[in-house]
């Protein structure tokens, strides 16, 4: 269910967003345009019904798109995604839930968490950049499937294979949107060579 963002796009933006020579300015524009080809990519087969409309000259055929979505960052990381996805379907309900890594165990705690109503009639998209042990990414799932959501997909812009695997085991029928799933993790569970902490490195906080 991994589904690998091939957009020359995308991988330009990627680039810049792993050079240690980015600074945060830069960083979170660099977030928002990549985060708007993401959305793109993960909503590409939404539900449409065909209508018509009445251009300036005549009337025309349409496609209107006719689903409800939301989107679910996992703070405080996904924020940096959020903007960019609104602008491409802002209409959009937006939840939010706040998971804290222990460094140490690296077992994600959850800390905070405010969901729209009627989950089980929206696709939702999960965002978390950093797709590393998993650990975020499927007690965020688990919290969302508990809330009533069915039509879940994850949204990353770097994933670790350790990663991939963790929520494939837990959650195999939700698609995982990245542009890359990088080496390995190192000792300290950081997704090698990745971008660092995309937090950190979003809000200056280094």
């Amino acid at each position: 269910m991994v589904h690998l963002v091939q957009h020359p796009l995308v991988h330009d933006i990627l680039a810049e967003l792993r050079d240690v020579r980015t600074e945060p300015e830069r960083f979170r524009r660099l977030a928002g345009r990549i985060s708007m080809l993401l959305a793109t990519e993960a909503l590409r087969d939404l539900p449409a019904v065909e209508e018509s409309v009445t251009t300036p000259i005549g009337p025309a055929p349409a496609r209107r798109v006719r689903a409800d979505i939301v989107l679910a960052p996992v703070l405080r990381a996904g924020l940096g995604m959020l903007a960019g996805m609104l602008e491409v379907v802002p209409g959009a309900r937006v939840g939010h839930i706040g998971l804290q890594r222990d460094e140490a165990t690296a077992i994600a705690s959850q800390y905070y968490a405010k969901l729209p109503p009627r989950l089980d009639e929206s696709v939702v998209l999960l965002i978390d950049p950093m797709l590393a042990t998993g650990g975020s990414a499927v007690a965020a799932l688990d919290f969302l499937a508990r809330a009533g959501a069915r039509n879940m997909r994850l949204v990353c812009i770097v994933a670790a294979p350790e990663g991939v695997a963790a929520v494939e085991k837990a959650y195999p029928e939700v698609p995982i949107i990245t542009p890359v799933i990088d080496a390995h993790l190192n000792a300290q569970k950081y997704i090698v060579p990745g971008l660092g902490d995309f937090g950190d490195r979003l809000y200056g906080t280094l």
